[in-house]
């Protein structure tokens, strides 16, 4: 007789108790009842997470689009902003007589070598809420900057004017020449 028949005659006189094996009957079928439920979660989760993705994906047709909040003549309006990842961004709000409007831009910067990139999505937003001159219908000129509006109407001498603006912490100089643009900057006044 070898060591496994040994073995088998020595442990058969002894059986599993009946409330052993209920017990392990139950931890087994606990178990597949937590492994279920965590299928099913899991399977719900992707069933949500493709269902917004789809849903995002039909509203914008693949872009990006975002609402924020940006200064606009002095108002802070609800945009809603696409960036498109060239540099170019594009733009819907209402204005503050109800109606629609649609603006759009970008632009481009170049290295250290020269070379040519689009504006970065921040390079872009600085320049949204920088300051921005306005020519109304009935001759006046104001400057808008966050929520400051300034008539600078007789400000211009030999059509130039010059002005500081401060808000908060930040200082910026301002040189406006009558009906052909403006700069900014933060040390000093640009000489034309």
């Amino acid at each position: 007789m070898n060591n496994k028949e040994k073995y088998k005659q020595a442990f058969s006189a002894i059986h599993i108790s009946d409330n052993l094996s209920l017990e392990v009957n139950q931890m087994t079928n606990a178990s597949k009842k937590i492994k279920l439920n965590k299928l099913v979660a899991v399977v719900a989760i992707c069933v949500l997470v493709i269902g917004s993705a789809t849903t995002t994906y039909a509203l914008d047709v693949g872009g990006i689009q975002r609402t924020i909040q940006l200064w606009l003549h002095g108002e802070q309006t609800d945009v809603t902003i696409e960036f498109d990842g060239s540099g170019n961004y594009e733009m819907d709000y209402v204005d503050g007589e109800g109606n629609t409007q649609h603006r759009g831009g970008g632009g481009i910067a170049y290295d250290a070598w020269g070379n040519e990139r689009p504006l970065t999505e921040e390079e872009l937003m600085e320049e949204m809420n920088s300051p921005e001159v306005y020519y109304s219908d009935d001759g006046s000129v104001w400057v808008y900057w966050y929520d400051q509006k300034i008539d600078i109407t007789d400000k211009f001498e030999d059509g130039l004017c010059y002005i500081k603006l401060v808000h908060g912490d930040e200082t910026l100089y301002m040189t406006a020449k009558y009906q052909d643009g403006w700069s900014t900057s933060s040390n000093r006044f640009v000489e034309p």
